[in-house]
Formats: structure tokens, C-alpha cells, sequence
């Protein structure tokens, strides 16, 4: 006997942070749990290119999508970066309230400066990141990037080292619960 073919539909997938609905297609709504999702913030964050990473976990009737990973794009860290600047970036990996978190901030500074103080930049950016991110669960870590709170705060701590033209978290992901 053949077998009945089976057809795929639509599911609503609910991204809270970004008080945002997305569909995802599968046979059934089960199908959709510890699945990922791409979405681009793009036009949400007024031409701040960021790619955002979800899970899926589905709840009885309801998919709800949890953020994982958000990165900066690359084209929109190389239209930053201008003739006549200094870069600083870093890569560490950071314990929150509730998971263990990967931070890659990016710094740009407004003109040419030495490495001591591009190090001192470094240095400044991952203390204060450490400390900050310790009191906070990863859920509000990534509603303040979205907020730009964090770069903010971040921004005006570096400022006394050396002001800077651009201060980004480049990557934020969530490595463990």
C-alpha cells in the first residue's frame, strides 16, 4: 500500500524580546522544539545591521522563541571603521546569573592612538564587562544590546581612557545554561 503523503504548514513562532511573530514550516508544532531561526534586526535598529540567533521551544500549544546569539554583521563593522582610526577588539568568555556567555566587544577609536592605550581600552572594557554581566540573566543582556544600554554605559566608562567614535558588542552568545 502507498503511504498517505503528509504536507507541511505554518506554525507561529513568538519572539518576545523583539515583540515580534515569525512562521516556521514543519509537519506538526513538536517538530519546531530545539530548532533555530534566523532573523535579521536590520530595519528594526535603524540600518545597525545585526543578525539574531533563536530557539525554539515549544509549550503545549505555543513555540516561543529564545535568543542564543546575536552578532553584528561584518559590512557594518568595516563601514565604521574609517581611514585614520584605531580598532580594538577582544574575545572572553563571561559568566551571567543563569549561563555561561561568549563577549566580543568592538571598539573604535576616533583617531590614531598607541598601543598602550588601545590595551588599556582592552583591559577597561572586558573589567567592566565581567562585572556587568555577572548581575544580569542572559534574557536582559540581550533586550539591553537591543536597547544600545549597554554600549551606552560601556561607551561613556571608555571615554575617560580615550573617546571612542564606535563601542559595539560584535558577538553575544550563549555558550550553557
Amino acid at each position: 500500500m502507498a503511504q498517505a503523503k503528509r504536507k507541511k504548514k505554518f506554525f507561529d513562532v513568538d519572539m518576545p524580546i523583539i515583540n515580534k511573530e515569525t512562521q516556521m514550516q514543519a509537519y506538526e508544532l513538536a517538530e519546531l522544539d530545539n530548532r533555530y531561526l534566523k532573523y535579521d534586526l536590520t530595519r528594526m535598529l535603524k540600518g545597525k545591521s545585526v543578525m539574531m540567533t533563536f530557539r525554539v521551544k515549544v509549550d503545549g500549544e505555543k513555540a516561543i522563541a529564545t535568543p542564543r546569539k546575536s552578532i553584528v554583521m561584518p559590512y557594518f563593522i568595516r563601514r565604521m571603521v574609517r581611514k585614520g582610526t584605531n580598532y580594538v577588539e577582544d574575545s572572553f568568555s563571561a559568566q551571567s546569573k543563569d549561563s555561561k556567555l561568549i563577549i566580543k566587544p568592538f571598539l573604535v577609536t576616533r583617531r590614531k592612538v598607541s598601543r598602550a592605550v588601545r590595551k588599556a581600552l582592552r583591559n577597561k572594557a572586558k573589567e567592566e564587562l565581567l562585572n556587568y554581566v555577572k548581575e544580569r540573566t542572559a534574557e536582559t543582556l540581550f533586550d539591553e544590546i537591543l536597547r544600545n544600554q549597554l554600549q551606552k554605559t560601556l561607551s561613556s566608562k571608555l571615554k575617560k581612557i580615550y573617546p571612542l567614535s564606535l563601542c559595539e558588542i560584535r558577538v553575544l552568545e550563549v555558550k550553557e545554561k
